[in-house]
């Protein structure tokens, strides 16, 4: 995808096939920081009242824990059937943070959409996803592994092309049809993007069940909560490791 990379636009998968088990490293896509998904009624407050069954609720709308719960198992499904060849920079544990990020990235790419006027057409969405595969396929991967190793159900890879087709538009209009020439420029074009998401995201009010973590502002992802360790004395959290942003901060 041409233009500016950021934490939501595609990184390429490139592969390694170092180590003594010859596993594909994950280079991921957006970046997702955990309990395994489990069902039944849970509780989330939102909206003045309390929801069961919800794994997050946005714009009076919710992904139960129904939902999450089965696409964790089609996650899990494609990992293991093809895990020789896999290795994600997550845990089995940490699959419904994965997925739930994706399914929030997805409502918010549709909601930032409606908001900027963007019209994705499937046929065009489609293609998106056509030339992600082939470019994917230079390195040797598959989009099917790209979509595993990224921690994104495989039966959900039409959304993908849709989240592809949708970021690329938004480049378009928020660089008026300019692509940036110099890092400058693709740092402004960042910026840009950085906020107008985060102004979506905030209009959505987005509220996560706690036993899947927290939203992440700086990452627009699900993301474990901070460990209370890190308020004991003489504990230092991990520098790799920066605070959530809980708060939208635009």
């Amino acid at each position: 995808m041409a233009g500016v990379r950021r934490r939501v636009v595609v990184r390429r998968t490139r592969t390694a096939q170092g180590g003594r088990n010859g596993k594909r490293a994950a280079a991921r896509w957006p970046v997702a920081a955990a309990a395994a998904a489990a069902a039944g009624a849970l509780a989330i407050a939102g909206c003045g009242q309390t929801q069961f069954g919800a794994a997050a609720l946005y714009s009076n709308q919710r992904i139960s824990t129904v939902k999450l719960t089965a696409e964790v198992a089609n996650l899990n499904a494609a990992y293991q059937a093809d895990k020789t060849k896999l290795n994600p920079q997550y845990t089995q544990a940490q699959m419904p943070q994965q997925v739930l990020s994706w399914m929030l990235r997805f409502a918010t790419t549709d909601q930032l959409a409606k908001r900027l006027g963007i019209h994705v057409t499937p046929a065009y969405a489609q293609r998106q996803a056509n030339a992600e595969k082939a470019k994917l396929a230079q390195s040797g991967d598959t989009l099917k592994q790209a979509a595993v190793l990224n921690g994104l159900p495989p039966n959900l890879l039409p959304d993908l092309g849709r989240w592809l087709a949708i970021q690329l538009k938004l480049q378009q209009v928020l660089s008026h049809g300019v692509p940036p020439t110099t890092n400058a420029a693709q740092q402004i074009l960042l910026a840009k993007i950085n906020h107008v998401q985060c102004l979506t995201a905030k209009s959505m009010h987005i509220k996560v069940n706690p036993q899947y973590g927290a939203y992440d502002y700086h990452q627009f992802a699900v993301v474990s909560l901070p460990s209370k360790l890190s308020a004991v004395p003489g504990a230092h959290p991990k520098a790799s490791s920066p605070a959530p942003q809980l708060r939208p901060n635009c």
